[in-house]
This record gives C-alpha cells, sequence and structure tokens, in this order.
C-alpha cells in the first residue's frame, strides 16, 4: 500500500518554526525572582499594558495571596495597623480623629500607603492628595495643603520624597496614626502650658515730681 500521507515532523521541528511557552515563562519567572510580591505585581501589569494583553489580573487573585490579606499579614505594613485592608479613607480618617491639619495629612499619607485597596495605593501624597481627602471625607479644604505638607515634614513625621512636592509618612508617623491616634483612645494628652509671671513693669517718676517730692521731705 502507498501511502502518501503527511509525514511527522523530525523531533524539535515545532521547537524551531514556535515559541517555546515553558521557556518564556521560566525566563519571565527567572526575571522577577528578585523582586517582592507587589513589585512582581507591578510590572507584569504594566508589560500586560505594554503588550496590550486585556483581562483580569490573575496575580492578585491567587489563593495563597488571598488568605495572606484576609489574615491581615501583610510584609509592608507597619506594627498596630489595621488588620481589614482595603478601607475607605472617610472611615479610616473617622477612625483616627486627626485633631490638627498635620495630623490629618500624616494621616491621609499612611492611609494611602498602607490601607487603601491596591489599586489606589501610593507611597507619596501631594497637596493635590490631600485636597481631594478633605473633598472625600467632607472636611474644610485647607488654604495651603502644600505647606501643611511642608509642615509636617519639618515636625519630622513625613518625609520628602523623589517627585516634587511630594511627601512619603515615616516610622515616626506611622506610630502616630497607628498607635497614639485617635487621642481619646489613650493616646498621650498634649501637654498644657505654663503660665509665666508677668513682670510689673517700673512706673518712671519724672524729674520735677521727684525734686518735689524730695523737698517736701
Amino acid at each position: 500500500m502507498n501511502c502518501n500521507c503527511f509525514a511527522l515532523p523530525a523531533e524539535g521541528a515545532f521547537m524551531s518554526s514556535q515559541h517555546d511557552d515553558l521557556d518564556a515563562v521560566k525566563k519571565v519567572v527567572d526575571a522577577l525572582e528578585p523582586f517582592q510580591s507587589e513589585e512582581r505585581e507591578r510590572i507584569i501589569r504594566w508589560a500586560c499594558e505594554k503588550l496590550g494583553v486585556s483581562g483580569q489580573r490573575s496575580v492578585g487573585t491567587h489563593p495563597d495571596r488571598q488568605r495572606e490579606e484576609k489574615d491581615g499579614e501583610r510584609r509592608d505594613a507597619p506594627a498596630g495597623g489595621s488588620a481589614a485592608r482595603g478601607t475607605d479613607i472617610r472611615t479610616f480618617v473617622n477612625e483616627k480623629k486627626p485633631d490638627s491639619d498635620i495630623q490629618f495629612a500624616t494621616t491621609v499619607a499612611y492611609f494611602y500607603a498602607f490601607e487603601s485597596p491596591e489599586a489606589e495605593r501610593k507611597l507619596s501624597i501631594s497637596s493635590d492628595d490631600l485636597q481631594n481627602a478633605c473633598r472625600y471625607i467632607g472636611r474644610e479644604r485647607l488654604n495651603n495643603p502644600g505647606q501643611t505638607l511642608r509642615n509636617a515634614c519639618y515636625q519630622g513625621l513625613l518625609d520628602k520624597a523623589e517627585e516634587k512636592g511630594a511627601y512619603k509618612v515615616n516610622t515616626v508617623g506611622e506610630n502616630l496614626v497607628a498607635v497614639t491616634l485617635p487621642n481619646d483612645a489613650g493616646g498621650p494628652a498634649k501637654p498644657k502650658r505654663k503660665k509665666v509671671p508677668t513682670k510689673k513693669k517700673k512706673v518712671s517718676i519724672p524729674k520735677k515730681a521727684a525734686k518735689k517730692k524730695s523737698q517736701n521731705k
């Protein structure tokens, strides 16, 4: 029987005409190995956008990742942080009850760094972010939000970020928000100002009056 069927390609023929998926996966895994989990997600998201790949972010729905977020075991969250993640800024600020503009700015920076939904998370905030936070929670707008951020930096609660006009919360600010606030929950009370006794001014007697007084004596 003369069979003119298609001949099977030689071993490795498909490899030469097609890309190896597993090899590509290995290269991606090796490239992402040195990065942390959140950095890997960001790199993969950027790569998908660059390649025009659409679809849901499957990285963030991994069962282990869901279990980690549910248990509140995020490595980047400071001690004393809330176990519930992805809360809204209005709820968070109302819970912390900052009693000054500087504490408010620190609370907002902390929220965006650790408590906001991952899609909105950012390491630093600008004056626009601070003013928008006022609008979100129904707080009176700041006259100069940029100056408020600078004041918080001067007081050691925020640090300057790489972007111009942006500030990020530091460990001191983290402790303020995570541990001290709200003040009515056992935080340290503000020290009372001591009254400084005022010195009585000496009354100067005119020379003529002083001379007349001495003559009467």
